[in-house]
């Protein structure tokens, strides 16, 4: 008889899949490339059919590797949720959980929310990955995730969500340009705003802070991250919006520019998620709450109420 699939051959078939690199994979799950090579040519033998082409300089999963992996990594996500299941029924809030966010947010609150969280789960390991919101909802569906912090709007078919806090802006422009008094959406109808790069949600939701105004992105320039576009507003290239929550986390780091208030712009609105079908909801909740109360003293004095 033959010898059974195993979790671990599926493992390594689903990080080839990800990573469409053999070493990169063999990082993933922790194990030599000659380890990983060796367990995915088992189980194309155990198979009988070939589930990747390999070269020199890459991967590429043929049509039923592709559909195996798909299927693997449900039965994976199947697995994880007995464990976790199994846990929960033991009293356990331990373990690893895998947090995904997006850059504007994941950065400015969740390693202020460690101390909290490592003092009500001492048995948790938190690993934090920072991703694009379509890539996070992917992992999160497929099971490479368990929960993820992102702002809405997005499809969260199939998902259960919990509203954290709703996140602002101020209008960031040179020293002297305008000043720091509050601004109003219509004030900067026709204004040309340097944004992030295509893909960021900020960058959609800054263009979207206020719908019925003619706000545009300045076309000629995109940046990747909020440094970048501090730095471009600071050498006088331009404005841009900068979401409230980075700013009282220090994300100006003492650069010189303004920063206006815009009371009447569209705030995004912060979530966690994760699926419904999890057996951890409970302490994704417990979770929630140490990031929304954690988000009410980001900015804060000791002086401050």
């Amino acid at each position: 008889m033959s010898p059974a699939i195993t979790l671990r051959q599926m493992r390594f078939l689903v990080a080839v899949a990800d990573e469409l690199n053999f070493s990169r994979a063999a990082k993933v799950c922790f194990v030599t490339q000659p380890t990983l090579s060796t367990g995915l040519k088992e189980l194309e033998e155990r198979l009988g059919v070939v589930l990747a082409e390999r070269t020199k300089r890459s991967v590429i999963l043929t049509p039923v590797g592709a559909e195996i992996a798909a299927r693997a990594r449900a039965v994976l996500v199947s697995v994880r949720e007995i464990e976790d299941l199994a846990a929960t029924r033991a009293g356990s809030d331990g373990g690893d959980l895998r947090l995904g966010s997006i850059p504007t947010i994941g950065p400015f609150l969740v390693p202020r929310a460690l101390p909290a969280i490592r003092k009500a789960f001492p048995d948790l390991r938190l690993l934090l990955r920072e991703e694009m919101t379509e890539n996070l909802l992917e992992g999160l569906h497929d099971g490479r995730l368990d929960l993820i912090l992102f702002a809405l709007p997005f499809d969260t078919s199939g998902l259960e969500t919990m509203h954290l806090f709703d996140d602002g802006y101020h209008l960031a422009t040179t020293p002297g340009s305008l000043g720091t008094t509050p601004v109003s959406g219509s004030e900067l109808d026709g204004t040309r705003l340097m944004l992030l790069e295509r893909g960021h949600c900020l960058q959609r939701h800054a263009l979207s802070a206020f719908p019925e105004r003619n706000i545009l992105q300045d076309d000629s320039f995109s940046a990747t991250s909020l440094s970048t576009l501090i730095s471009m507003v600071s050498e006088g290239v331009g404005i841009t919006l900068l979401p409230d929550l980075a700013i009282d986390a220090g994300v100006l780091g003492g650069q010189k520019i303004d920063i206006a208030p815009l009371p009447d712009a569209c705030p995004r609105r912060v979530v966690l998620a994760w699926r419904t079908t999890s057996a951890r909801i409970d302490l994704f909740r417990k979770l929630g709450e140490i990031l929304r109360e954690t988000r009410t003293h980001i900015g804060q004095h000791p002086t401050d109420p």
